[in-house]
């Protein structure tokens, strides 16, 4: 039973491995469906004096892959900023700054995800309205996957997509440490792990890049 909240003094002696490594056993535990209980009421009346999450996670808006779900964490556990293709941008930036300098968080997980519409719509230069300047975050993913993936550059060819899925991630991640002095340092120093990985829609699973 999940009944006490991370506190300050154990947030602090977690490192980034042992952290990454609690979340992935979560994703098992999700998908061999043996989730663990959870007394939100405790945790609830234990994190209204503040949080101490272990990890930040960006991920897509995607209702198929609630993070907290599919990581099996509960409240208190860690923080999400999510978006529809889960790419930086200035607010996410200072969300995952937040979530680390200030408020403790030992890992940045970038979390992609198969079959990603924003990644499709991109990979199909779709223009419509804000979906526009949206999707103009991910297209140097599509670039890059045209490069390294023969067929048609479009969502009719699932390889493409996949890939594109894949490149966004890891463009992503090379963009917040460019962006982010603050993390960058951070995780030079061996506070942080900025990593990344794709959850698969048919197994439930998170399999890291």
């Amino acid at each position: 039973m999940k009944n006490i909240a991370l506190n300050k003094e154990a947030q602090s002696v977690l490192t980034p491995t042992a952290v990454l490594e609690d979340l992935l056993e979560g994703n098992k535990r999700f998908t061999n469906n043996n989730t663990q209980a959870v007394d939100n009421s405790a945790l609830v009346n234990q994190t209204t004096g503040g949080q101490f999450p272990k990890a930040v996670v960006l991920s897509c808006i995607d209702s198929r892959v609630p993070v907290e779900t599919v990581l099996d964490q509960a409240i208190g556990d860690i923080f999400v900023a999510r978006v529809a293709g889960n790419f930086e941008n200035a607010d996410i930036l200072g969300s995952l700054e937040y979530s680390c300098k200030v408020a403790g968080s030992k890992l940045v997980l970038v979390l992609g995800h198969e079959a990603c519409g924003a990644v499709k719509a991109a990979c199909d230069g779709v223009e419509l309205g804000n979906i526009t300047h949206l999707l103009s975050n991910i297209m140097p993913a599509v670039h890059q996957s045209s490069e390294e993936v023969e067929g048609e550059a479009n969502s009719s060819n699932n390889a493409f997509v996949a890939k594109t899925v894949e490149n966004n991630v890891k463009l992503t991640i090379d963009r917040i440490r460019e962006k982010s002095p603050i993390l960058k340092e951070m995780e030079d120093s061996g506070e942080i792990a900025i990593v990344g990985g794709v959850y698969n829609l048919h197994t439930g699973k998170v399999e890291m890049l």
